[in-house]
């Protein structure tokens, strides 16, 4: 099941992302008519992980079912742990849970295999389990929480690089996912190049807003910028966006 998608972000891509906060990439997403790019349910684990970027590696599960959610599956070669083994490095494992939150899909000993493979974050709008043991492994987890059930007490694993929904986001093999405290944000990988083009700009420009408003500006025309503000902005900022470029 593996996909042909280069899935290696390079490093330009990485460091330009990983300055770049999902708040913002979700207004430059929503001016690019995509509204739907927040994955609900996917809250830090260990609140305060730094700001993480990597391709998409998905996996499905579907609703329990009695003659195929057993633990017997584990063993089987479509099994979580297949695919964990089939995970690149720097890859974020992408899982779509369907919101169950009473059967965790992954415990510490899956986690920490997924650590020593390098894989860079592991987010799902499901829960995990062995909580203690998932922190200590290091991996940064982004889901709806714990549970002390396995999977197979609620899903039966079914896939992986397949497109799926992961809190209410269809995600594709390939995309691009950027997760910092305010959870996971999706970048199409149609609109990764544009999104980089984009990014640090927005930031600059709502650095300067944050700066103005500290220096006690009202917000009617300074957010967003009218023509005179925006003027403002540009020259004041000339210098800082050409040493960028």
């Amino acid at each position: 099941m593996s996909n042909p998608i280069n899935m290696q972000l390079d490093a330009r891509t990485v460091e330009i992302l990983s300055g770049i906060t999902t708040a913002t990439l979700t207004t430059l997403l929503l001016k690019k008519g995509l509204r739907n790019v927040w994955l609900r349910g996917t809250r830090p684990l260990r609140p305060g992980q730094p700001r993480l970027v990597g391709r998409v590696f998905t996996l499905r599960f579907v609703p329990a079912r009695e003659d195929l959610a057993t633990p017997e599956s584990w063993s089987s070669p479509i099994s979580t742990r297949a695919a964990i083994e089939d995970m690149p490095a720097g890859c974020i494992a992408v899982v779509d849970a369907m919101g169950v939150t009473d059967a965790g899909i992954f415990g510490d000993i899956l986690c920490a295999r997924m650590a020593k493979r390098d894989v860079a974050a592991l987010v799902t709008d499901g829960v995990v389990r062995d909580v203690a043991g998932v922190l200590g492994t290091g991996l940064p987890v982004w889901c709806s929480g714990a549970a002390a059930p396995p999977s197979v007490a609620g899903l039966t694993f079914v896939a992986w690089q397949q497109p799926i929904g992961c809190g209410g986001v269809a995600v594709f093999p390939g995309d691009v996912v950027v997760v910092d405290d305010d959870g996971a944000v999706l970048i199409p990988a149609a609109l990764l190049e544009e999104i980089l083009a984009l990014a640090p700009e927005q930031e600059r420009l709502e650095a300067w807003i944050m700066g103005e408003v500290e220096k006690g500006a009202s917000l009617p025309g300074l957010y967003p910028p009218n023509a005179e503000n925006k003027a403002r902005y540009l020259a004041e900022t000339a210098k800082d966006r050409a040493d960028h470029n």
